[in-house]
């Protein structure tokens, strides 16, 4: 941004998106009532590569019948409604459905096992659960899951064993529902974050956060409308949410839902085929492609590349500077927040890239590295801990973690001037952000945010462990991948069989994403006076032996 103008404009626009929040809103009418029905909101490509096309007249006829089903169920506004769903276009029915109704979305990545499932569930207090056919058996009664749950079943699947099937709900006459007229500060998603010490936490979003997410939409990706845009995340993930999803929805601009997981040919495929304009996706996904063998097509499309979810490293924008002459914008954000300092793609705020910065904050956002030891802003080039100023961020929604009154607390200054997002950088002498490092210890792993103490909890329940420690080691594909070492209960021997065993605990136990990559065996864990375990000397011990310093 570069004159007083713009940067008045930019207050303006800023000011325009908030305002209809100020009062009663139809969210709807926001994500698909308001567009052109004509007009097409996704491209949905099959497991086979088929394509279809959805129109938002579509969308809202088929929203207005689950959301009808929904009601049908006893949901109403305010009532929470889970997810445990792959990208597909009953995905996006049922969403805007939910929505529709002023219900809650609460999102479950289609990766966790029952334990996990069901401390969300129980957690936000769902009453109704949409799931796949194939993720049906995750909530058949089990240790995680009660005989007799407080939450209805509804599947994609033929019904049974106590399911509903969603075509038979959807089947016959539905009475038409009215889009809920609902308060800007009413919840719209109940979302989960992982952390290192506790269970995952979770997050209530409220409604007036869709300005946020068109913001960013607009000012991040410069989302336009006669892009196709595709944000490869997956929607059971804040990212992909709140930046694929909704972004999409509120800007209108057509955007495309890949269904199955990642494959180069595949992607590379719909690049070519659908014009895809404007891309986002982790820096895993930029690795594996560059990774690949699969020659980059001719004739692509792509104006914008973007990447969120972990640090990118210089070796992407290389890549991605032979393969599409562009650079990634790397992107910088949380679940407690969407997406707040970036490398920004709209005209008015683009800057030149510098190499491991995650760029500028965003309009509607004061985001700054506070001084490790007190609440004012560090130097120019002083590591510091990254923060908002809540006061100059209109865009901020966070509130506190549901029902954490004391983890709430932490995020937060006695005077709640600022926000501490938990994480570590600095700030160069042109106010180019950097990221450093994660306070809290997070895994970020293929772009998934894996809270330590997670994976510690599920790996200590084997009989055969007495405690666990989960750390971060540096992947040249994925990132970071996650590590275990272990303990080990008297009598029993660490052995390759024993570590098979203990990743196989994790991904049936958890998500099939998150187990270790590695474990090791280890006679004791270094600790505190305190006896907490201290996972940086870990970390220091695994760099050391890998030859990273």
């Amino acid at each position: 941004m570069d004159a007083p103008g713009e940067a008045a404009d930019m207050a303006e626009r800023v000011a325009e998106l908030l305002a209809p929040f100020a009062g009663d809103v139809r969210t709807a009418d926001l994500l698909c009532d308001g567009q052109d029905p004509g007009h097409i909101a996704y491209h949905i490509v099959a497991a086979d590569q088929t394509c279809e096309t959805l129109t938002y007249g579509e969308l809202k006829r088929q929203s207005e019948r689950c959301a009808s089903a929904l009601a049908s169920l006893g949901v109403g506004a305010g009532d929470r409604v889970a997810t445990l769903m792959g990208k597909s276009r009953e995905l996006l029915f049922v969403l805007v459905g939910i929505w529709r109704l002023g219900a809650v979305h609460v999102p479950l990545f289609t990766a966790f096992a029952p334990p996990a499932i069901a401390l969300r569930l129980h957690g936000s207090g769902a009453k109704v659960v949409v799931c796949d056919e194939e993720q049906e058996l995750k909530l058949d009664a089990s240790e995680a899951i009660p005989a007799e749950t407080p939450w209805q079943v509804v599947t994609t699947g033929a019904g049974g064993r106590g399911n509903v099937s969603l075509a038979s709900l959807l089947s016959g006459e539905l009475p038409k529902e009215k889009a809920a007229l609902r308060s800007g500060n009413d919840p719209l998603i109940h979302i989960y974050t992982s952390g290192t010490t506790g269970d995952p936490k979770g997050v209530v979003v409220p409604i007036r956060a869709l300005a946020t997410f068109r913001a960013y939409g607009e000012f991040g990706y410069d989302l336009r409308p006669d892009d196709v845009f595709w944000n490869a995340a997956d929607p059971g993930w804040a990212y992909g949410l709140y930046c694929g999803i909704l972004a999409s929805l509120t800007t209108g601009t057509p955007s495309v839902l890949m269904e199955g997981g990642f494959d180069a040919a595949r992607t590379y495929d719909v690049l070519a085929r659908l014009g895809v304009t404007n891309f986002a996706a982790a820096p895993t996904v930029y690795r594996s492609l560059s990774s690949s063998d699969v020659p980059v097509p001719s004739g692509l499309a792509l104006r914008c590349l973007s990447s969120a979810g972990e640090p990118l490293t210089p070796d992407i924008n290389e890549y991605a500077q032979r393969a599409f002459g562009l650079q990634v914008h790397d992107h910088y954000g949380q679940t407690e927040m969407g997406m707040f300092i970036n490398n920004h793609h709209h005209s008015s705020l683009k800057r030149p890239v510098k190499t491991g910065s995650m760029g500028h904050p965003m309009p509607g956002w004061c985001a700054v590295v506070l001084a490790e030891d007190r609440d004012e802003p560090a130097a120019p080039g002083e590591v510091g801990r990254v923060a908002i100023e809540l006061s100059r961020s209109p865009f901020s929604f966070f509130s506190g973690y549901d029902g954490q009154t004391e983890k709430s607390a932490e995020k937060f200054s006695a005077d709640d001037r600022w926000y501490y997002t938990g994480d570590v950088g600095h700030v160069d002498d042109e106010g180019y952000v950097f990221f450093s490092s994660r306070d809290d210890d997070i895994i970020m792993m293929a772009g998934y945010r894996i809270g330590p103490f997670e994976i510690e909890s599920v790996v200590s329940s084997h009989p055969d462990v007495v405690e666990s420690a989960a750390i971060a080691v540096p992947d040249p594909i994925r990132g970071e991948v996650m590590e275990c070492y272990v303990v080990l209960r008297s009598g029993a021997k660490g052995s390759p069989e024993l570590a098979a065993e203990l990743q196989k605990w994790v991904k049936t136990r958890y998500a099939a994403h998150a187990y270790p990559r590695a474990v090791h065996f280890v006679d004791a864990m270094p600790k505190t006076p305190s006896g907490k375990i201290q996972r940086v000397v870990l970390k220091q011990r695994r760099r050391a032996e890998l030859g990273l310093g």
